[in-house]
């Protein structure tokens, strides 16, 4: 194309676009205000410039508006002066896979479109976010400076051009921009391929008494694993459901928990049950793993990844170190120990754990929040922690329950369940922290009495704070947390990822080295921390919930 000139188009400032833990998340209905998209966009260029030179990864989950919001920035990178910008076809990359591609190709970032585990549709949620040179989500210190460019921005760049064909495979040049079109699925496979024993895996299925399913939940992961599993692997077709990305997930909730990824827990129970089941997210991101009549808690999937690392080829010579967001159950610190490396507790996000991979600090982490993931790329990967499974499985010759109670065997086991109240009013839930918070000081010593918790007293409280040991970066205000005098934990925090009010999530572990009560109901179990989390901060006065909306 000749002749391309660059606008500068005029703008007013919105208030409302201070990235949370995973990028900038709203209704797809205010993504569509005029300027609101291209205010974001420009604000990330603002903060990372000089564009000029530089290549971009692009791609999303293929939510509604993923590919409209695709055109949209692919021209205001060119008027910003990017060289070279990758798009995944059909405008799809898994969260996991943007991250492999800005690292093999070594651009200066990438942004990815995408609200998670959250559904899609014209009234529903949408995403967008900025990963940096490492693969990994921007840290607080670049979001911090988005926002601020937002506050202030008075116009963004643009071109006059027609929408890309997002379709077709190749390059185009416009302008001093090549825009390449790439195969969204090859790099990550080969990555996986080359971090795995394909032969063991594939040895599952030559077989042919192990019976898999992979729901992907009519999201990202779909190609991925349809590539990965059917393909190279050698499972039977049909072995991925719901492998077709659609913009509204199909009506479903794209969350890979035990209430949204129904399909997949049914056929995981039931005399006729299958081997072994997984789920990923929206954006290929996470992962939940089911055994035969068997759920696996993620927070237990960390601790058993992490203890059987030297099974699996990219791990054979040893872990520098592991880390778990704070909310996560301990399981994985009991590991650590015994195997004597570092573990770090971090805040939620996963771009926390991003400067312990880089510096060399760590090899695993994760968050009770169904993500996982290494050192290979620097987001949290669904499908890499399936593969993981799945190689330990070949390997060790046991099915899933029997790898799992021979963990807790060795190590005890962690109860641990999350409590979380959806869409709760944002004020209503604020004054419950800002109560609890107060409280803080006081709280030790505090002794409950009530038909299920006599007798336990808190031994400690505390609201959350992290220094970072790479830069000495302090990041506050991350949670509530009280210990009390069984073993028992409760945290509280208000989650960032939600689009409208507020969710409150409340998180209840316990420790257990009784092999006698391996087996209890995870709920029964944790029944006295229950009690005392709803008397101690008041939920069900705060929220006016009877109940949690999920419990996983």
């Amino acid at each position: 194309m000749k002749n391309i000139t660059t606008k500068e188009v005029t703008t007013q400032a919105f208030d409302d676009q201070k990235p949370g833990t995973s990028g900038l998340r709203k209704k797809v209905t205010q993504f569509q205000q005029v300027g609101y998209l291209e205010n974001f966009v420009q604000a990330v260029f603002n903060t990372i410039a000089p564009c000029a030179g530089k290549s971009l990864v692009l791609g999303g989950d293929g939510r509604f508006y993923n590919r409209e919001a695709i055109q949209v920035i692919i021209r205001m990178a060119i008027a910003n002066g990017f060289s070279h910008i990758l798009v995944g076809k059909g405008g799809i990359l898994s969260t996991p896979a943007a991250s492999c591609v800005i690292r093999k190709h070594q651009t200066c970032g990438g942004i990815i479109l995408s609200a998670s585990h959250n559904p899609g549709g014209p009234d529903e949620d949408f995403g967008i976010k900025f990963n940096g040179e490492n693969g990994g989500p921007a840290p607080e210190k670049l979001t911090d400076e988005i926002f601020q460019q937002t506050l202030s921005i008075t116009h963004y760049q643009t071109i006059d051009a027609e929408d890309v064909e997002l379709d077709q495979l190749g390059t185009l040049q416009i302008a001093q921009t090549q825009i390449e079109i790439i195969d969204p699925v090859i790099d990550y496979a080969d990555l996986m391929e080359s971090m795995f024993d394909f032969d063991a895996m594939k040895s599952l299925f030559k077989q042919g008494d192990f019976q898999l399913c992979f729901d992907a939940m009519h999201a990202v992961n779909g190609p991925y694993a349809k590539e990965i599993l059917e393909r190279r692997l050698g499972a039977p077709a049909g072995t991925v459901i719901n492998g077709v990305p659609l913009t509204d997930f199909g009506g479903g909730h794209p969350d890979p928990n035990l209430v949204h990824a129904h399909e997949l827990v049914n056929l995981l129970h039931g005399e006729d049950a299958l081997d072994f089941g997984a789920a990923s997210d929206g954006d290929g991101d996470r992962n939940m793993v089911l055994g035969k009549n068997f759920y696996i808690n993620p927070c237990d999937s960390l601790a058993i990844l992490t203890a059987n690392a030297d099974c699996i080829p990219a791990y054979s010579k040893g872990i520098s170190g592991v880390a778990r967001s704070m909310p996560t159950s301990r399981a994985v610190d009991r590991v650590a120990t015994a195997m004597n490396i570092p573990c770090y507790e971090t805040p939620t996000g996963w771009k926390f754990f991003g400067n312990l991979l880089d510096a060399g600090k760590i090899t695993l982490c994760g968050e009770e929040s169904f993500g996982t993931g290494s050192d290979h790329v620097r987001e949290k990967d669904g499908l890499w922690a399936v593969l993981f499974w799945l190689n330990l499985i070949a390997v060790k010759k046991q099915p899933v329950s029997n790898i799992v109670r021979n963990h807790w065997a060795k190590y005890g086991r962690d109860y641990f369940t999350r409590h979380d109240y959806e869409a709760v009013d944002s004020g209503d839930a604020q004054e419950m922290i800002r109560q609890l918070k107060e409280k803080i000081p006081s709280l030790p010593g505090q002794i409950f009495s009530g038909s299920q918790s006599a007798g336990l007293t808190i031994e400690s409280a505390d609201d959350f704070q992290y220094i970072d040991p790479v830069d000495n970066s302090k990041t506050t205000e991350q949670g509530v947390r009280v210990y009390l005098n069984n073993g028992g934990r409760i945290v509280f925090r208000l989650s960032g990822t939600g689009t409208q009010g507020a969710t409150l999530r409340v998180y209840l572990d316990c420790y257990q080295n009784n092999p006698d009560l391996f087996e209890q109901d995870t709920q029964e179990a944790l029944s006295e921390l229950i009690q005392v989390a709803d008397t101690l901060a008041g939920i069900k006065r705060f929220t006016g919930r009877e109940k949690p909306d999920v419990i996983t």
